[in-house]
């Protein structure tokens, strides 16, 4: 069931980052779910609640919901990885694979619903939910193999999150076909049997009011270029997105099989373009990432997953300088929120570069330079063209609690950069999807059921 609110008339904001720029005393009309009009420079009036800093609501355009089932779980010392002695990204997918022998529709459903919850509260107002559960816990299909898919889009319905839906073509184990393992039996799908679920996923969403489907090739690991080439026409105008080059081992492994690097293969075999999202893409040579920018396709980064697992750190700035576009999105679901996300991006850069303040532009704040390219990145990734707090746009609204000590004596690209870097989860007060309000006082409006259904999937995937 939809998340039963009422969306509101008009939102009044003591500042709010308008296209142009920041203004004070904002008055956002909203009718359909969509921004009517927008007055700056008003004055509260009396029936008035003052909401705040008004932000627009960013896209989260990486998720595997399902795993967030897993966060906390996998940081013991294992088994070597396949990589190499130490624990790395290939020992915890082999955790990761035994975590799928659990867990039916309810408790996939459940566990959907809380992540996509999370981010609400976190200032995602969208999520492209790159989905590869599509089989039972033996690898067989359900009776409607569309089953999960289904599940995915329940989850959105019920806590009101915006979805672009990336069913996931993965049907091989590593690169040049070779045959899939046990561990990849819930993902495994051939090209008709994946045309059927996209199909039926477009039925699925036409429950919501402005929901998006796409494609995802898992990865070069995972397809063979003859399954590749058919993922574009099965797109339609909806995006492309892949997860390329996030291991260096993955690279080793793509030019023993090609002679080419993953990212170079694919700008020679694939007609990247603006539709498309590679994510991760986090070992490129110059020539790569400059290609990637003159072709307007957008780079996913998820630098807490990257972090969590050791991928390594995508080379942001030099990027950006080169008019390339980026986002952010949450993959793993180890810890969910925009600032966390856009915060670790930053030191990242940082960190490698031995320097400060990396992604600031001269007319931007770090912060604010981070928030907008996430924004206009985020948006394109997930097929949709109305970010930002404007006219016509859809009323995707955040609204930081101004009163809090961390944004005490600061206004414009200040309030960003304090909620960023010196502030917490806590500031982020009100959240409204569509002109309804989603999140108060910080809480998503349906969280005590969500949470409920969660701790139940919990028992069964986890505890059991």
């Amino acid at each position: 069931m939809p998340i039963p609110s009422e969306a509101a008339s008009s939102l009044w904001f003591d500042h709010a980052l308008l296209p142009e720029g920041w203004a004070r005393g904002v008055r956002l009309s909203i009718a359909d779910g969509r921004i009517a009009s927008i007055e700056a420079g008003t004055e509260r009036a009396a029936h008035e609640v003052d909401n705040g800093v008004a932000l627009p609501g960013v896209a989260d355009l990486h998720s595997h919901a399902f795993q967030r089932a897993m966060a906390g779980l996998t940081e013991g010392r294992g088994p070597a990885g396949a990589g190499g002695e130490r624990d790395d990204f290939w020992s915890w997918r082999a955790l990761m694979y035994r975590f799928l022998d659990r867990g039916g529709p309810e408790e996939i459903e459940a566990i959907t619903a809380y992540a996509f919850m999370e981010m609400l509260e976190g200032g995602f107002t969208r999520i492209a939910e790159f989905h590869y559960l599509h089989n039972d816990p033996t690898g067989s299909a359900y009776a409607d193999p569309a089953e999960l898919t289904g599940r995915v889009v329940s989850a959105a319905e019920a806590t009101g999150i915006g979805l672009t839906l990336l069913p996931v073509f993965y049907a091989h184990a590593t690169f040049g076909g070779a045959a899939p393992s046990h561990g990849q039996r819930r993902f495994i799908n051939d090209v008709d049997g994946f045309a059927r679920l996209l199909e039926a996923g477009r039925g699925l969403i036409s429950r919501l009011p402005d929901a998006v489907v796409g494609v995802a090739p898992h990865s070069l690991r995972a397809v063979t270029p003859d399954e590749l080439a058919h993922m574009p026409a099965l797109a339609g105008d909806g995006p492309i997105h892949i997860h390329v080059a996030e291991q260096t081992k993955e690279v080793d492994d793509c030019l023993v099989w090609s002679g080419k690097r993953p990212v170079e293969w694919l700008l020679e075999n694939a007609p990247v373009d603006d539709r498309w999202c590679l994510i991760h893409a986090t070992h490129v040579t110059e020539a790569e990432w400059r290609e990637v920018a003159a072709r307007r396709a957008v780079v996913g980064l998820c630098p807490v997953t990257e972090a969590n697992l050791g991928d390594g750190v995508f080379p942001a700035a030099a990027f950006v300088e080169a008019g390339g576009r980026f986002g952010v999105g949450t993959d793993s679901n180890v810890q969910i929120g925009l600032s966390e996300e856009l915060r670790m991006l930053e030191y990242s850069q940082r960190l490698t570069q031995r320097g400060r303040a990396i992604m600031a532009e001269p007319a931007r704040s770090t912060g604010r330079a981070l928030f907008d390219r996430a924004l206009a990145g985020g948006a394109q990734a997930c097929g949709v063209d109305d970010a930002g707090l404007s006219v016509g746009a859809v009323a995707d609204i955040l609204g930081l609690d101004h009163s809090r000590i961390a944004f005490a004596d600061r206004s414009g690209d200040a309030l960003l950069d304090s909620w960023i870097f010196g502030g917490d989860r806590n500031a982020l007060r009100s959240v409204w999807r569509r002109g309804r309000q989603v999140v108060a006082d910080g809480r998503h409006v349906a969280r005590d059921a969500v949470e409920a259904g969660f701790r139940k999937a919990l028992a069964k995937v986890v505890a059991a």
